[in-house]
This record gives structure tokens, sequence and C-alpha cells, in this order.
């Protein structure tokens, strides 16, 4: 195996780990783009099982394996797998690594992946877990960064929602062993949970997007998770309340690269996709190169 047989948590990868996994992902890009074949992971079979609803991540993850030659079962329905008759995460966990090479889990409860990888056999790869990582986006996140703009010396405003989003929970913890200058954006309500921030070293601090848009490398959207809200009426609340357009653009640094770990709903407005700083769609496509990076590191003695 590699560096790591599971890949839970961006907690779990140092940051010469993290380094090494993005240089990897650049070698895979050219078949990531059809313009090379490879047969490295022939012989070789992933199940995405998702208890959650999947596009990008799912869908990136089998392009990643098949692109490399390794086949792909989806277990996608909770109802149409053995869980829907009373089987434990545990026990489908146990079954499925006597099938297959390789699990990406995503699952609506947090430490779901860790109890996962705790009755595995073959690797697990965190593909969410609830609003707690989601450490493969991470690594995609970070990748665009390095390829689109820097990440030495980076400064990045996180907007959005930064109480239930594994994405910024992951990316924020990752972009602390890159002293990156961080400026957190939300609704107080949707803050940073206070336990998270309080394991953080580094530059870090809230502030309005008025404010910084004219210093920042990297604007990071996230959209108000709906599905999260344990009360309909809280989501209300802070629905629609803010919103990145061509106005919010005016001061912006030419350089200045704009992500979305997407979907996005109405957070960025449709006009700014033709702009320069647009970058979340080939944000999307990186998810692909960095995936067979990780496959590889997992399944390859």
């Amino acid at each position: 195996m590699g560096r790591f047989k599971h890949l839970i948590s961006i907690e779990d990868l140092s940051k010469d780990d993290i380094l090494y996994i993005l240089e990897k992902a650049e070698k895979f890009e050219s078949i990531a783009r059809g313009e090379r074949k490879s047969k490295i992971l022939e012989g070789k079979t992933l199940a995405n099982l998702f208890f959650e609803p999947s596009t990008r991540t799912r869908v990136s993850f089998e392009i990643a394996m098949k692109k490399l030659g390794g086949d792909v079962i989806n277990l996608t329905a909770q109802e149409a797998i053995s869980m829907a008759k009373g089987e434990t995460l545990a026990d489908t966990i146990r079954i499925m690594s006597e099938y297959v090479d390789v699990i990406v889990l995503r699952h609506p409860l947090i430490g779901a992946a860790r109890y996962a990888a705790e009755n595995s056999d073959v690797p697990i790869i965190n593909a969410g877990d609830g609003a707690g990582q989601h450490p493969t986006q991470t690594l995609l996140d970070l990748y665009t960064i390095k390829k689109e703009s820097n990440l030495n010396n980076l400064k990045i405003a996180l907007l959005g929602d930064l109480k239930y989003s594994r994405t910024i929970h992951s990316l924020i913890k990752a972009l602390v062993l890159f002293n990156a200058k961080i400026y957190l954006i939300s609704p107080e309500s949707l803050k940073l949970p206070e336990e998270i921030l309080e394991d953080l070293k580094g530059d870090i601090q809230y502030t309005k997007l008025d404010d910084v848009i004219d210093e920042i490398d990297v604007l990071y959207v996230t959209r108000i998770q709906k599905e999260r809200f344990p009360d309909e009426e809280e989501y209300k609340k802070v629905a629609g309340s803010y919103k990145v357009d061509l106005k919010t653009l005016e001061r912006a640094k030419e350089n200045l690269i704009i992500m979305h770990p997407l979907p996005r709903v109405d957070e960025i407005s449709p006009e700014v996709d033709k702009t320069v700083h647009a970058k979340y769609f080939k944000q999307a496509f990186y998810g692909i190169p960095v995936r067979m990076a990780i496959l590889t590191e997992v399944l390859i003695d």
C-alpha cells in the first residue's frame, strides 16, 4: 500500500502527504483528459456506497476508476440494499469488503466513515460524512488552487455556510498547514463551529466580503445547505442572504479565482461564469485526476 490505507479525514495527512498527492494527480491529468490511456487498476473493483445524494463525487470516482482500467459498482439508494431490511452499517461494510477492493462511502452521520474503516478489510475513502469531513474534495480544492493560483502566501475568503459545510471544515484544516490567511464570511447563525475554530492555529478572522475583495486571491463560495437544517424556519431566515455577482467583483484583483464545491443554488450569479475569475467548473474536472491519485495510492502495493 501507499502512504495510507484509508482516507477518512484531511487531518490524517501531513503537509508532505498532501503535496505528494497533488503532484501525483498532475501526472494523471492527461489520462483524465483522454490524451492517453492506462490499465493500472485493471482487475480492481470500486464500490460507490452512497447514502446521500451525489453527482460530482460519485461520478468522478467512477470515471477515475474506469479510466484506470478498473470496474465500478454503484449502490446509491439505501432502500435498494440490505440496510433497508435492518442490516447494520458494520455488516454492510464487512460484506462489501468481501466483494470489492475499495469502498467510497458517503453517509449522513458524522464519524460513519471512520467506523466503516474499523470494520473493513479493504480501503475506505470518505466521500462525506454528514457535516463532518470531505477529504477528497479538499484535495481537489487544493489542487485547483495550486493550478489556478498559488498555495503559497494565499489569502482566501470562505463565504457562506461555514457551520454545516463539511467541505469548509476539511478545507480550513488543510489551509492552516499552508499558512494561508483565511477570512471567514457568513450569516451569524452559520458561523464556523467554535470547536473547529479552537483547534486551528493560523491567521483566521471574521470579516465582510466588501472589506477584503480587493486583496484576496481566492473566493470560495458555498451554498446554504437546506438539508442540514433541523428547522426549516431557521433556513428561511438565511436563504438568499449573500450573492456573488459582477458588482461584487468590481474591485477584485485581476487574478482572483472563484471556487465552489457545487451544486450552487443562487449564491453565484450565472453572469460570473463567463468571467476569468470563475474556476468552479474546472475545479469539478480536477476531481478526476485527484481521485485517480487517491485510488492508486490505496490500491497499488
